[in-house]
């Protein structure tokens, strides 16, 4: 009974893993729409499915339950009752993760990531292999405690993450998206090497757009010299700024960053306000103002870091047109102290530091 309750086990959390995976790079990639599936009776449906396969696993451990019912031989149910698991925990993966939102893929990924784990260890069972249930235990609980600090960090309710609805509540009737006015101003190189020369505080704000232009090099290399000049230079990080939490204070460990640079959201947050230049490089829904201005916007209630208030933003952007995973403007765009410096970010950072040396 043991094995074979393994192996449906590994088959139930391998489908739902599978199929989410795949939903969850359609949407980072852009492959997918980012908004959240709202199918009619979106919870019903979940728990329908999770009822077939539990009742598969009553069928798959005692064949006898179903032959009354169907003319087949225990064997034969027994894989019907398999197969029909894989492919309704499919279908469930598949409609969990399409019913998050964008702004919430990177908390889905650390939840199929816990539950691959959890089918390795299946697996361990399945083979006798202590290893095995050892090594897929500890990505399983990895997974989940990772889970819980993304939640934290985002404001969302884990439980609503597991059970595909985070990013999906109910807004207000009242409620409607709050107008952006002014217009975007764009930046020049030398505007903000200027800029960042005449100032005495600056906080360099990091997003995923660094990480995928590899421009962490540059970036310490400016903050490098800028200290050398006696201004006061740090980093602030997100908790879930890139794919994962950690992944910036990495990039900028590897390129040399020091450590007594690089500050928590919670640490640095009030700063802005006595801060005179912020570059935000390459994030946008973690700096983005609708999180507390504008209640309609998907990531409404995630902390953010609250640039807006420094006396000058420089944004670093490929394009305008580019948007977070919550597949909106960024409104800081629109306000007065905000100037937008477009181009790749590792090239930028690369001119900015000419600039500065220049």
């Amino acid at each position: 009974t043991g094995i074979l309750t393994s192996i449906y086990l590994a088959t139930f959390i391998g489908g739902v893993t599978f199929a989410g995976s795949i939903v969850a790079f359609g949407k980072l990639s852009g492959m997918m729409s980012p908004s959240a599936l709202q199918l009619p009776g979106r919870d019903q449906l979940n728990l329908g499915m999770l009822a077939m396969c539990a009742v598969g696993l009553a069928t798959f451990l005692n064949p006898e339950l179903a032959g009354n019912l169907v003319a087949m031989d225990p064997n034969s149910i027994g894989l019907a009752s398999l197969t029909m698991a894989g492919v309704v925990s499919a279908v469930l993966g598949w409609h969990l993760t399409a019913s998050i939102g964008g702004p919430d893929m990177p908390v889905v990924i650390t939840v199929l990531n816990s539950y691959s784990g959890w089918a390795l260890c299946a697996e361990g069972f399945l083979l006798s292999n202590p290893l095995l249930a050892q090594v897929g235990a500890l990505i399983g609980f990895s997974g989940a405690i990772l889970t819980w600090i993304m939640c934290e960090a985002m404001g969302r309710d884990v439980v609503s993450v597991i059970l595909g609805g985070a990013g999906t509540a109910v807004k207000p009737s009242h409620d409607h998206a709050v107008e952006m006015e002014g217009e975007i101003t764009t930046a020049t190189v030398d505007t903000v090497a200027e800029a960042l020369l005449e100032a005495k505080n600056v906080i360099i704000t990091p997003g995923y757009g660094l990480a995928v232009a590899h421009g962490q090099f540059a970036v310490a290399e400016i903050a490098t010299k800028l200290k050398a000049m006696g201004k006061n230079v740090r980093f602030a990080i997100h908790p879930v700024a890139g794919r994962m939490p950690g992944q910036l204070n990495v990039l900028l460990a590897e390129a040399g960053v020091p450590y007594d640079m690089v500050f928590e959201m919670e640490e640095i947050n009030d700063d802005f306000d006595r801060t005179d230049v912020t570059l935000v490089i390459g994030a946008s829904d973690t700096v983005s103002s609708a999180a507390e201005d504008d209640p309609s916007c998907s990531i409404y209630g995630m902390p953010v870091l609250r640039v807006w208030k420094s006396g000058h933003v420089f944004v670093l952007k490929r394009s305008i047109g580019n948007t977070g995973y919550a597949g909106m403007q960024n409104p800081i765009l629109f306000k007065d102290n905000t100037d937008v410096l477009l181009g790749d970010a590792k090239e930028t950072c690369e001119a900015l530091r000419n600039a500065i040396e220049a």
